[in-house]
């Protein structure tokens, strides 16, 4: 059902055969997240515009991005460890195959150029190139094992931030090429670029001490 606030009613509805695992909307988009497929609709006449396949996607993973005209989505593809990029704009498909584990969990930055990825493992995070799929930079939760409950870009995709069920937060500074990406940042906080090939990051970070595992950003 899709309700709308301002009219105080319900303006569309749509209907499925199987459990809805999780829902993502834009201003001009609707997309539901089934069990191993992904639908997307247009906002204004509830069209069916695109039927993607998936990997078993118990947890509904799906981003899109909300500040580009064209939108981009970032689901699971069809192998372990797989990452599929859409761009409706250029009618593009990438594939990014970001762990040898399944992914646990994935963010799009507001303008859907970078993806961060994480697998059940949960002690690495992956930020990738969603234009070419390139791996940007690699950091690290910690060594042992973690479930990733969520990770979330700042708006200038200077810090990446990540909960995980060690009850923490982690507060990442980012590295990224951001003038060759067009992000602009704050002038106050510069960030340099890479001029090696990716590794594991030594970055500090900000550890914080949560009194609860469930939350959202």
């Amino acid at each position: 059902m899709i309700w709308d606030d301002h009219q105080g009613r319900c303006i569309g509805e749509l209907s499925f055969r199987s459990e809805v695992k999780s829902v993502r909307l834009r201003r001009d988009k609707i997309v539901v997240v089934l069990l191993q497929k992904i639908f997307v609709y247009n906002f204004s006449d509830l069209k069916l515009l695109h039927q993607i396949e998936t990997i078993a996607n118990p947890k509904g993973l799906c981003e899109v991005s909300h500040q580009s005209a064209s939108m981009v989505l970032v689901c699971p593809g069809l192998q372990k460890g797989q990452v599929r990029v859409e761009h409706y704009g250029s009618k593009q498909t990438k594939f990014i195959m970001a762990h040898d584990s399944r992914i646990a969990c994935f963010a799009l930055t507001h303008d859907g150029r970078l993806l961060a990825t994480a697998s059940s493992k949960g002690t690495l995070v992956r930020i990738f190139n969603t234009l070419d799929g390139s791996l940007l930079q690699e950091v690290r939760r910690g060594a042992d094992r973690a479930e990733i409950y969520r990770l979330a870009f700042s708006l200038t995709a200077q810090w990446l931030a990540l909960s995980s069920d060690k009850g923490t937060v982690h507060v990442f500074s980012l590295k990224v090429d951001s003038a060759s990406l067009g992000i602009e940042r704050t002038r106050s906080a510069p960030e340099p670029t890479l001029s090696t090939p990716p590794a594991v990051s030594s970055l500090s970070f900000i550890r914080v001490s949560i009194s609860f595992a469930h939350y959202s950003f």
